[in-house]
């Protein structure tokens, strides 16, 4: 029987895993925290067509080698792991903001965090840039793009930083075509450009793939045509096909998935899963932006870097989550236990993308995730349905 995200399956071991399962201990109080060695209870899903059976969180580290120093950053993989967690997502362009100067740490660090760690038991997931202006991730190049050079540079720069032979899941990290990107709403056909074919950018990987480089494909901030060109592309010329996609989804952001998306990714159409990044609006459905103390708030992602997703915490989404947060309080959870409940329970959710500056931060994100009730009573589905119909993706500009 073909398992996918659409149809979650429940397992006591992740992908590689070979050990007995743990036996959990049962929560007695809805959101109790738990103990530091008590592991997270967690399931695991079939991803697309691939033999990749993922951690319903993936961890996050965008922020390691900027916020996170390279200890922290270890201290947080391995806490991670122990809890069962099994898939890490990194990308090239990491850390963020990204700079020449930084370019590739986050990489850096987890592959010295990976030499302690039997290969077998790491599904790592890494990024290829898009189109870009950012030369300085190539050794010469005016522009980059997602063609058979750049990508096989991109590749090999990955392999060497993260000290492994090979890569788990490799995504396209934006597409080589002009698409309404990060909060853009709509398609401006004024921006149309030329863009390497698919089936070329298809037969790149699939080299890699021939040379046990790169095991599966993915892409990510993609669209319905997107993903249904790749799809149709491999399945006319015989080439790799896609297993999942990696885009934005939270309660601040949802109709850009929902109104096509999850018809394309249905697992009886082109069976692709969704590995949903910024669950928490980047922070801002955390409640943190709206009540911190001014010297806490320097630290704070969108403070540090002005202009870095500042849609998330628009006077409109700040009144979204003004009201995701009543209802929150109205049942007895907390807002990350709300916003990471939602996008867990959603079918066609394979794994959430959570990632954490601190330690601290990171076991709140995976308590809430894993003690939120599962899944989330009828009344608190209709009450954020009720807030949905008055703010429809407030994020995007």
């Amino acid at each position: 029987m073909v398992l996918s995200a659409f149809t979650a399956i429940s397992s006591s071991l992740p992908a590689s895993t070979t050990h007995q399962p743990r036996r959990w201990r049962r929560r007695r109080i809805r959101g109790q925290v738990r103990s530091a060695q008590e592991p997270a209870k967690l399931k695991y899903n079939k991803l697309g067509d691939s033999d990749l059976l993922i951690s319903e969180i993936t961890l996050g580290t965008m922020t390691f080698g900027e916020q996170s120093s390279e200890k922290e950053s270890h201290d947080m993989l391995s806490y991670s792991f122990d809890q069962g967690i099994n898939i890490l997502d990194t990308a090239e362009i990491y850390p963020i903001q990204p700079r020449k100067e930084t370019q590739g740490r986050t990489d850096l660090y987890i592959g010295r965090w990976m030499k302690s760690r039997p290969r077998d038991k790491v599904i790592l997931a890494t990024k290829i840039s898009g189109y870009s202006d950012r030369t300085f991730l190539r050794d010469n190049a005016e522009v980059v793009r997602v063609d058979a050079a750049n990508i096989k540079e991109s590749v090999e720069k990955s392999l060497s930083r993260l000290s492994t032979d090979y890569i788990d899941l490799l995504h396209i990290h934006w597409p080589d075509r002009y698409v309404a990107l990060y909060g853009e709403f709509s398609y401006n056909s004024t921006k149309w450009r030329p863009s390497v074919p698919f089936e070329d950018q298809l037969k790149a990987l699939q080299e890699l793939i021939d040379e046990g480089k790169v095991r599966y494909i993915g892409v990510s901030n993609e669209t319905s045509y997107g993903v249904m060109q790749f799809v149709q592309a491999a399945k006319l010329q015989g080439l790799p096909k896609i297993v999942s996609i990696e885009n934005s989804y939270s309660l601040l952001v949802r109709c850009s998935f929902e109104v096509d998306l999850v018809e394309v990714c249905h697992p009886n159409n082109c069976n692709v899963g969704l590995l949903a990044y910024s669950p928490l609006g980047s922070g801002v459905l955390t409640g943190k932006y709206l009540d911190a103390s001014p010297g806490n708030a320097k630290s704070f992602r969108l403070n540090l870097f002005p202009g870095y997703m500042q849609r998330y915490n628009s006077p409109l989404a700040q009144e979204a989550t003004k009201e995701y947060i009543k209802v929150a309080k109205k049942h007895g959870l907390t807002p990350v236990q709300l916003a990471l409940g939602f996008v867990r329970d959603r079918p066609f959710t394979a794994s959430t993308i959570i990632g954490a500056t601190t330690m601290d931060q990171l076991k709140e994100n995976i308590d809430a995730f894993t003690s939120a009730p599962r899944p989330l009573p009828p009344q608190v589905v209709d009450d954020i349905e009720t807030i949905f119909k008055r703010y429809r993706d407030p994020a995007v500009l």
